[in-house]
């Protein structure tokens, strides 16, 4: 996506959870001189052309895996992952701002999952402690403006960004699983971000 149309989005999203862009600026600067990764070529040749498989962390996900006959190239996002290696399915791809990964995520990047990490205001610590742990294939991604190996593809959660992600990368087609735009159980901020997730996802064809 290019930046241009994902801007007035952006501007958006910040003034309805009074976000400060210069924080995601900072976080974006962070992960940048930690890291000068860029494995987006991996996830062109991975994703370009094949039909993919995106889950979402919502508690409806482990019973559609154990239902659903997940084919593609399956990305997790963020601690889908965890539910995914619970369920037997190894994620190619995790998109994840690192709050809700573990050690495991270490072990599946070192076999060749990609990470896919995300800097913003709110994650800096985070980025520090996990960014260097990162030795195999790794994408920094930002809310702002993309510069040198951090890239922005669109979108804003985990989930919704890795559809955008998945979608920027030419993918055939894109499954949804363990999306619930409508749960009830979650906190208002998070609530607040389902609500941009259903537009985002909206905006490019997509229910959630």
């Amino acid at each position: 996506m290019r930046y241009e149309d994902w801007e007035p989005l952006y501007h958006e999203i910040c003034e309805y959870f009074s976000f400060d862009p210069d924080d995601d600026e900072r976080a974006a600067h962070v992960a940048v001189d930690l890291s000068s990764s860029d494995a987006t070529s991996d996830l062109v040749n991975l994703i370009s052309g094949h039909p993919v498989t995106v889950c979402g962390n919502a508690p409806c996900l482990k019973s559609q895996v154990q239902a659903d006959n997940i084919t593609g190239v399956v990305i997790a996002a963020d601690a889908a992952a965890s539910v995914l290696l619970s369920c037997g399915v190894r994620p190619v791809v995790i998109v994840t701002d690192l709050d809700g990964i573990d050690e495991y995520a270490i072990d599946l990047n070192n076999k060749g999952t990609i990470m896919v990490v995300h800097a913003h205001g709110d994650n800096i610590p985070r980025i520090k402690t996990w960014v260097p742990k990162f030795t195999g294939p790794l994408i920094l991604t930002t809310q702002g403006r993309p510069f040198k190996n951090i890239h922005n593809f669109g979108g804003f959660s985990d989930g919704d960004r890795a559809v955008y992600m998945a979608r920027d990368c030419g993918a055939s087609a894109i499954h949804l699983l363990g999306f619930d735009c409508d749960d009830q159980s979650v906190t208002p901020v998070k609530k607040g971000k389902l609500i941009w997730a259903r537009r985002l996802l909206s905006e490019i064809g997509y229910d959630c």
